[in-house]
């Protein structure tokens, strides 16, 4: 596994709308169809694995992840030459880390560039700037564009299809079927990547970043919990009663950060309600919301808030001051991404013991778990000759390097001796240059990356907890049936409906709107857009199936 900034952002960021962004990129009437009903759909890329050290823990084909005990004694080689040809390539992402040194005196990025065979010009975005500079991007020239182009999916870019339509390479000749054999690192992505980053017209246009199955989930304090009374089958009410025992003068057993809902995915999971969108038995789609599991966890949260163990300042708290809480045992829990795991273990070390709560039952049914969108995001190049895209396609190639390579290993860690040593199970430690330069503040990861794996440097019983955690979890996953899939409606206006309901679930847990009035919100979201989104996934859903 990489090394990872905090991406405890991913769980409770919320997307903003912003207006420039949806009048440049709109082309009026004469927007191109990105909606794949009617098209000739483009056969997803043949997957092909990876041959590499074999795991200690076997993964499983419905979503458990292969795990590491150790790190691999033997690296392969994955890539036989450097892809580069001297040029100039221009590359820009999002980034969670600080900014990086400039090139010139940064030994992190000489060495990707001298193995890439290419110079590099990073332009790299923070989360916070992200919406904001690529407002600026897609308005702009064809001619500006950077040659390589993360979208992150941490944000809803109105119109972003028809801008990838218009202005990125159709990669569909270069990676559809057996075409991707050229690129075997790329041909080592799942399927399921592929299919969660969905086409636009038919066409594949992107890369994706894949990722594991499960999703936002609730990260505990395991001494604090088991101090309390949690036990392994617990209900709703038993939580509720845990979190109760768990919150004393200034701890609280619940923290949740601005935009998170108070950690309302992990609560509407547990209730089993569909995660935003359901398809039923006949291919219609149904909104989640309109669904009264939904509106029971919403009830849910709002007791727990009401009985105080929640932080009080739930609604304003940053997801990284949040973290903060967590370490020093401030609050006892917290949402966020399961791939957090490792800053998690590796962060927490000496204070407590963080663990992944297992769902409670509601009603005697099994608790569910959030379903990820299998891509955290993809990339997409720009428009170019057949040589040059083939060039950035094998710089992508070395990127997705699998792990147990010896080019993932320069990727994700550097240069032995320089920004890393070896701890006792032979894990890559790193240097006090390594902790400034490394692919947080480089954020290569987020251009291509293979498949991730569960690995806790020097932490074998951590992996062997995690592993064990999917195997109970990963088949009550629930998954958003939209994803991969293309709504005009969400295109547009998907950023500010979705502010209708959360600004709804937040007002009501926090007690400042009644549980009355969820009702007159799902009406509004539905007449403005809702419907309408319902409709046209439908239809996508049944031109991929």
């Amino acid at each position: 596994m990489p090394r990872m900034s905090r991406r405890t952002l991913l769980g409770s960021m919320a997307a903003v709308s912003i207006p420039g962004l949806l009048t440049a990129c709109s082309t009026g009437s004469g927007d191109s169809d990105v909606s794949n009903a009617g098209k000739k759909l483009a056969p997803w890329p043949t997957y092909k694995p990876a041959t590499g050290p074999k795991p200690d823990l076997a993964p499983t084909a419905d979503g458990v992840q292969a795990g590491y005990t150790s790190y691999p004694a033997d690296l392969v080689k994955s890539v036989s030459r450097a892809p580069g040809d001297g040029s100039t390539v221009k590359v820009m992402s999002v980034s969670f880390g600080t900014p990086p040194k400039p090139a010139s005196a940064n030994r992190f990025w000489a060495a990707v560039e001298n193995e890439l065979g290419v110079k590099i010009e990073y332009t790299i975005i923070s989360q916070a700037d992200y919406q904001k500079k690529m407002a600026t991007v897609m308005a702009g020239d064809t001619d500006t564009l950077p040659d390589i182009i993360n979208v992150f999916a941490g944000f809803v870019l109105p119109r972003e299809p028809e801008f990838v339509q218009r202005r990125a390479e159709d990669l569909t000749p270069f990676l559809s079927g057996d075409a991707i054999a050229d690129y075997p690192n790329l041909a080592n992505i799942p399927t399921h990547a592929w299919q969660d980053m969905g086409r636009i017209g038919g066409r594949i246009y992107g890369i994706p970043l894949e990722r594991p199955l499960p999703g936002s989930t609730l990260w505990i304090n395991q001494d604090m919990f088991a101090d309390a009374g949690m036990a392994e089958g617990w209900t709703s009410d038993d939580f509720a009663a845990v979190a109760g025992r768990a919150t004393s003068g200034r701890t609280y057993a619940l923290g949740a950060a601005t935009g998170s809902l108070f950690g309302n995915a992990v609560h509407s999971a547990a209730h089993n309600a569909p995660q935003e969108w359901a398809v039923t038995k006949d291919g219609t789609f149904q909104p989640g919301w309109a669904d009264e599991r939904y509106k029971a966890a919403i009830a849910f949260q709002a007791e727990l808030r009401k009985n105080g163990s929640y932080h009080p300042d739930a609604t304003s708290i940053s997801q990284i001051d949040l973290t903060t809480l967590y370490y020093n045992g401030t609050v006892g829990s917290m949402q966020d991404g399961f791939g957090a795991y490792l800053p998690k273990y590796r962060e927490s070390q000496g204070k407590m013991t963080p663990a992944a709560a297992l769902p409670y039952s509601v009603g005697g049914e099994p608790g569910g778990i959030v379903a990820a969108r299998r891509s955290f995001g993809y990339t997409v190049l720009k428009k170019a000759k057949k040589e040059r895209i083939e060039l950035l396609l094998r710089i992508l190639d070395y990127l997705a390097a699998p792990f147990g390579s010896k080019e993932w290993e320069l990727v994700h860690y550097g240069i032995e001796g320089t920004h890393f040593t070896r701890g006792k199970d032979g894990s890559p430690t790193p240097t006090k240059l390594g902790e400034v330069e490394n692919n947080t503040n480089l954020p290569l990861k987020y251009l291509a990356e293979g498949p991730q794996v569960l690995f806790v440097p020097g932490m074998p019983e951590a992996v062997r907890a995690l592993h064990t955690w999917q195997q109970k979890v990963v088949p009550h996953a629930i998954r958003n049936a939209s994803f991969g899939l293309q709504s005009r409606t969400k295109n547009a206006q998907g950023t500010t409906l979705k502010a209708l309901i959360d600004d709804t679930v937040t007002g009501i847990v926090a007690g400042r709107v009644p549980l009355s009035e969820w009702d007159a919100t799902l009406k509004k979201w539905r007449d403005r857009g809702g419907d309408r989104m319902a409709e046209e996934f439908t239809k996508d859903y049944a031109a991929n199936t």
